[in-house]
């Protein structure tokens, strides 16, 4: 387990299996600003060319509290066409392997968006969900207009865009939003157990998985594809046989005890 100490925005630990990565502006939120866009991309990079899962969440009980408004106060009509925070977030949303975000507190606008371009989301008690950019003159325009309909359904992501309705942690799990709501003091530890799950099935079958999910309208034939892969690999045969062996073990043990005429005369 190492620390990077390359970053000024992002506190980066990097495991043997994940990448746990801490949005660390204390004096501002953890708002987004360019120069953490900037080493976000760098943190993808890493993780496009080392293949990990990824954990994201904020210093200080806050997980983003939206993008720097002072800065997209200086903003152009140059700079939205260059998609700043959109190109971001969806390389996030691309990565080879899943991505969680672990959210206790605020995730607003970009924010927000950030958490809702992982695969995955886990919640604290006092997590908050919102995107108000429309309060600020702009639009939700880094993913959460096409985004959030995918993941909570048109109308309560309407109810999010348009009428300014915020998701307290109750609400982003009824709404499917989020896997869990634990305590605040848990939250990384539960974070940690899920991708300690993922990390058990194959990295393979994880990364081909998320592909095909990925993949827009029907898919069939890229299922035939990527199952054809993992087919041939050897970690699906490694998995089968202890899968077949934990088995025949098992029924054969609840044989014997089922019978115990054998059992005495074995005796």
């Amino acid at each position: 387990m190492t620390t990077s100490p390359s970053y000024d925005t992002l506190l980066v630990e990097e495991r043997a299996d994940r990448v746990v990565v801490t949005l660390h502006r204390p004096e501002a939120r953890n708002a987004i600003s360019g120069r953490m866009i900037g080493e976000l991309h760098r943190v993808c990079e890493q993780l496009e060319r080392d293949p990990k899962l990824l954990l994201l969440t904020g210093h200080g009980g806050v997980f983003a509290g939206g993008a720097d408004i002072a800065e997209l106060l200086e903003r152009g009509s140059d700079e939205a066409l260059q998609g700043i925070n959109s190109r971001l977030f969806e390389r996030v949303r691309r990565l080879p392997m899943p991505t969680l975000a672990a959210v206790e507190g605020w995730a607003l606008g970009g924010g927000a968006e950030l958490a809702y371009a992982c695969d995955l989301r886990i919640a604290g008690p006092g997590a908050v969900f919102g995107n108000p950019e429309p309060g600020l003159g702009i639009l939700a325009a880094a993913g959460a207009c096409w985004r959030l309909p995918e993941l909570v359904g048109e109308s309560v992501a309407k109810q999010i865009l348009l009428a300014g309705r915020t998701l307290d942690a109750p609400a982003a799990l009824a709404a499917g939003l989020v896997i869990d709501v634990v305590p605040a003091e848990e939250l990384l530890t539960a974070a940690h157990a899920l991708l300690d799950r993922m990390a058990r099935s194959s990295a393979t079958a994880l990364r081909l998985t998320k592909l095909v999910v990925d993949s827009p309208g029907a898919h069939p034939i890229a299922d035939d594809l990527a199952q054809a892969v993992l087919f041939e690999g050897q970690d699906k045969k490694d998995r089968m046989t202890r899968f077949l062996e934990k088995s025949a073990s098992r029924n054969a043990a609840r044989n014997t005890s089922d019978n115990p005429e054998q059992e005495r005369s074995r005796a």
